[in-house]
């Protein structure tokens, strides 16, 4: 009995302690849930910001991706003096741009800007941008709107519509031309500089650009301006007709031929506009002329080479010409005789009558005649010695 008893306590104990266990696991368990709940509003507030930035890149990415650059205004009006936010994504990372207010939608190109007033700003690693823009006057009324483009590299540009509060309004011009153009994709140059360049030839290329008529009526043999521009000077443009039909709705590529002045060289800037606005602008980078540099030296080589064989042609006929003897002595050599020698005149000079052997003779050799010439037999004597018989 008893050790029945003794081990229905023990079962009892154990039951207990189990109960408490129980017991203090959902304490902390609610205790847990309370402190979640208190910190719960300080926490999401942090999750949101972080989880934004890291959503920001893949809709800029999705953005870039269809090519299309999107610019968005922190207001559609405002007045002169004000100021407003211009934010835009989708564009060229790390690129240059412009941003303007312009009247008449921008049609006459930059002219049409409040140029004076403009900003500038580069896009960040994501394409993206937001500059604050002083709301000004352009010089033309409105219907106006915010033009944003890049300054170097690939064009790109985009438009958001905008007013100017107390700015003037008035329609827009008349389409006369038939259609209205832009430009659908990146304009390029073809063509290569031949041999005939590198002497100083015109450099010539053809400019390839493909244009869509975003009018209502299509576009007939449109009439372009092509310009070149060096440095700072302004364009000299140059009309030109494409011979075609551009519906409206539709696209065409249109090439147009480009040439520069003879002897151009360095970088240039090609410019194509219709309808008094500039639709396209691409460099040209063109190479030095270094066939005419060459001439340049050769003609400095030779031209003082000419004038010092004409030089010496005119020296050697002024100087005075060989004497007859030099010649005959020549031409006796030449035919294998043996050259005539001179020989001294014994006589006297000047009627001398002195004999030869005379103080008065020219010669200085004592001349003798067989009559006076000493006798031998008188010059090899020996004298007598003293006492000899």
């Amino acid at each position: 009995m008893n050790g029945r008893t003794g081990a229905g306590r023990t079962a009892v104990t154990r039951t207990v302690r189990a109960g408490a266990s129980r017991r203090r696991v959902r304490g902390r368990t609610v205790a847990a849930l309370a402190l979640c709940a208190a910190l719960a509003p300080g926490l999401l507030p942090a999750a949101r910001a972080q989880a934004a930035p890291q959503a920001a890149p893949q809709a800029v990415h999705r953005v870039a991706a269809d090519g299309k650059p999107v610019v968005r205004l922190s207001a559609k009006e405002a007045g002169k003096g004000g100021s407003l936010t211009v934010t835009g994504h989708g564009w060229r990372p790390k690129a240059l741009l412009t941003l303007l207010i312009c009247g008449q939608n921008m049609i006459g190109g930059s002219n049409s800007c409040a140029n004076g007033d403009g900003r500038a700003t580069t896009t960040d690693a994501h394409g993206a941008f937001r500059r604050k823009l002083p709301v000004a006057e352009p010089p033309k009324p409105c219907p106006c709107v915010v033009h944003v483009a890049t300054v170097t590299g690939a064009a790109a540009a985009a438009d958001a519509p905008f007013t100017v509060a107390g700015h003037p309004v008035a329609p827009l011009p008349p389409e006369t031309t038939g259609g209205r153009l832009a430009v659908l994709a990146q304009p390029r140059l073809a063509g290569t500089s031949g041999l005939l360049t590198w002497f100083g030839a015109p450099a010539q290329r053809e400019l390839t650009v493909t244009v869509g008529n975003l009018g209502q009526v299509p576009a007939r043999d449109p009439l372009f301006r092509v310009g070149t521009s060096h440095g700072v000077f302004a364009p000299k443009w140059e009309e030109q007709q494409w011979r075609g039909t551009i519906p409206a709705g539709k696209k065409a590529q249109i090439r147009l031929p480009v040439e520069l002045p003879a002897g151009a060289h360095g970088d240039y800037l090609v410019s194509l506009a219709y309808g008094g606005r500039t639709l396209v602008e691409q460099p040209w980078g063109v190479g030095r002329p270094w066939g005419v540099t060459l001439f340049w030296v050769l003609l400095c080589v030779v031209i003082p080479t000419a004038v010092f064989r004409i030089g010496m042609a005119l020296v050697d006929r002024v100087r005075p010409h060989r004497t007859d003897r030099h010649r005959k002595h020549s031409a006796g050599r030449a035919a294998g005789r043996p050259p005539r020698t001179r020989t001294k005149d014994r006589t006297a000079h000047d009627g001398s009558t002195d004999g030869p052997g005379t103080p008065g003779e020219s010669g200085g050799l004592p001349w003798f005649t067989p009559d006076t010439a000493p006798s031998t037999t008188t010059s090899t004597e020996r004298p007598t010695s003293k006492g000899s018989a």
